[in-house]
């Protein structure tokens, strides 16, 4: 029986709910991870969303923090007077340091790129046991692409202590997904809309590690050789489903 949500709706609420039973596991550096195109462009409004949710609980203590000043003045123009803080990571001219005091109590930290990876490691170190939600981030090309001593140290320092509370991420013809406690599953797309999970893994399964995990799943045709596998495979395209999904992004 497949995990995996049947529109946008839901998965931002399977996104909400993993976040929630992993704070309460006590996960104190929890991602939210929507691997979707374009999903950035949509990153104040996937904001607003959790922000209710922590708000509930947190009131006042709830801090949300933009990559950038300008990001952060366009969503308290548009949220008008909330109930909770709205500002910006910093800077190395205004450092993240002089935006964390002590009424904060949690802090929800929207869409960080590698670009502000330095201040967002520095919040983690300033909020101490004080819980930092990472909505949309995008990390992933610090901790799988860079190379050389300062990426291994970022890696072993601060991207390895991150848990991933949600994750969904299309392939071409696959999909892995994630919510907290469960494993990684990855799904294949058998028919247009139809597709089965084939293996639950206990790490991200990642680049060729993935590639063998699917043409291990897929049985090669009479008279197909395992290149002709790999090339169908590459040719499926995403889930029917998930044309839902990226269609609810554009409205």
């Amino acid at each position: 029986m497949s995990n995996l949500p049947k529109s946008f709706p839901d998965t931002l609420e399977q996104a909400k709910s993993a976040t929630l039973t992993s704070l309460e596991a006590g996960c104190g550096r929890v991602l939210v991870e929507l691997c979707f195109p374009e999903i950035a462009l949509k990153a104040q409004s996937l904001a607003w969303d959790f922000a209710q949710v922590f708000v509930k609980e947190y009131g006042s203590g709830l801090k949300v923090l933009f990559p950038d000043t300008g990001a952060a003045a366009l969503a308290k123009r548009d949220w008008g007077e909330v109930e909770f803080s709205v500002t910006d990571i910093g800077s190395s001219r205004n450092p993240v340091q002089y935006k964390v005091n002590d009424a904060d109590q949690i802090f929800l930290v929207v869409c960080p790129s590698s670009v502000e990876v330095a201040q967002v490691e520095k919040l983690c170190e300033l909020a101490g046991d004080r819980p930092v939600i990472m909505l949309i981030p995008q990390l992933e090309d610090v901790s799988i692409v860079g190379i050389g001593y300062a990426a291994r140290q970022l890696r072993e320092r601060f991207i390895s202590t991150l848990e991933s509370a949600y994750y969904i991420r299309p392939y071409d013809g696959a999909m892995v997904w994630r919510s907290f406690p469960s494993g990684w599953e990855v799904y294949l797309e058998k028919e247009e809309g139809e597709y089965e999970l084939i293996a639950t893994e206990t790490q991200k399964p990642l680049g060729e590690y993935l590639e063998r995990l699917l043409l291990a799943a897929v049985e090669p045709e009479d008279g197909e050789d395992a290149g002709e596998t790999t090339t169908k495979i590459k040719k499926r395209g995403i889930f029917g489903e998930l044309q839902s999904f990226l269609k609810a992004l554009s409205n």
